[in-house]
């Protein structure tokens, strides 16, 4: 049996909203199949979401065989959806799809006891034994023990794997978390891929997308030391940065473009985590001046400490961000102490794109 174990939880705290964290397909018991190649690819998107594309092929060295996949994935946490949904369907899970050499598999739901700690067993939970009038959106009720249980949504698939290689393309879309001091996040987990037969991903690639938008984020190099992040579309600037004393970030700007990071014999430790580089510039010295961070997102609003705003700055702002090479020495000197800022002199300054947020800026607000 497989399962993929995609974490969505939100929580309406004061440190943020959390609404998923992604996960490797991996084998509840061991297998003759290996991961023999992985391509991974995160869009980042201006509507609130992310999307994921993942590229799999498994190589199964014994015979032909059925296999049960599964979906995991956690309920929501103080989310607006607060109903325990019976059917087993996950209220934030968008567009999830899953084919197996080009076979779409249809699939089935369950509710089923979670412990993120250990293995999913992906037994159905018989919820006539919890009592859902005390029941929380992450929680069930036992009466019995007078306790609450975690529980997951899950999503079942039979599938037919043959001898040899077989291609696995699995896609979603999804909430990305925000919270104070970060405009969006992103998080992935990578490790439970050791549990696959060969206990690595043979052939590993992240690719961070930027499609039709700009991104300035970090991601923290705990796995991803041993071999170099490259631009390989569009336009980035990369560069390394400390948020703490003992993590080191890779920092990236990425304009209508694609970041990629590659690795042979994959074994990953530690989880892959994106965030929008405000949080690290919020606690550094980059900190307060007005535009060290910048997001198309519909929903970003600019704010700074309590420093007058410079509303010909913000006018100009969605400008920069695309790149438009300015002629006034004020407004270019400014802009070239931003980090983000890609001057591109191919660029024709319109409109057409711009967010609703985005002109708001235009008019000052």
């Amino acid at each position: 049996m497989l399962f993929m174990w995609l974490m969505a939880t939100t929580a309406q705290a004061n440190d943020g909203v959390y609404y998923m964290t992604g996960n490797q397909l991996v084998p509840i018991q061991e297998t003759d199949i290996s991961v023999a190649k992985e391509v991974l690819t995160i869009s980042l998107c201006d509507d609130g979401y992310a999307l994921v594309d993942v590229q799999y092929e498994f190589m199964n060295k014994g015979r032909a065989k059925t296999v049960e996949m599964g979906f995991e994935a956690s309920p929501p946490y103080n989310s607006d959806d607060a109903e325990i949904h019976k059917d087993g369907k996950h209220p934030y899970i968008y567009d999830f799809t899953v084919t197996l050499n080009g076979e779409l598999l249809n699939y089935r739901n369950a509710i089923v006891n979670s412990d993120y700690d250990k293995d999913c067993d992906f037994k159905p939970i018989d919820l006539k034994k919890y009592d859902l009038s005390k029941s929380e959106s992450h929680t069930l009720y036992d009466a019995k023990a007078d306790d609450y249980v975690p529980f997951a949504y899950a999503y079942y698939f039979t599938a037919h794997f043959k001898e040899g290689i077989n291609y696995v393309h699995h896609t979603y879309r999804y909430d990305m978390a925000y919270g104070v001091g970060r405009t969006f996040e992103v998080s992935y987990k990578l490790s439970p891929a050791m549990r696959w037969a060969n206990h690595q991903i043979d052939d590993f690639t992240l690719r961070i997308k930027a499609d039709g938008t700009a991104k300035h984020f970090i991601i923290a190099d705990s796995i991803f030391s041993s071999a170099p992040f490259k631009v390989t579309e569009g336009k980035g600037k990369i560069r390394k940065n400390n948020f703490n004393e003992s993590t080191t970030y890779t920092e990236v700007a990425l304009r209508n473009g694609t970041l990629e990071w590659h690795k042979l014999n994959f074994k990953p430790v530690d989880e892959l985590e994106i965030s929008s580089a405000d949080i690290y510039t919020s606690f550094s010295e980059e900190a307060y001046p007005f535009g060290y961070f910048y997001d198309r997102s519909q929903t970003y609003v600019p704010s700074w400490s309590d420093k007058p705003v410079n509303k010909r700055i913000l006018r100009n702002l969605p400008y920069a961000h695309r790149g438009y090479v300015f002629k006034d020495a004020k407004l270019k000197a400014y802009f070239n102490k931003l980090w983000w800022y890609m001057p591109d002199p191919q660029w024709k300054a319109s409109t057409d794109d711009f967010t609703p947020s985005e002109h708001k800026h235009l008019k000052g607000e």
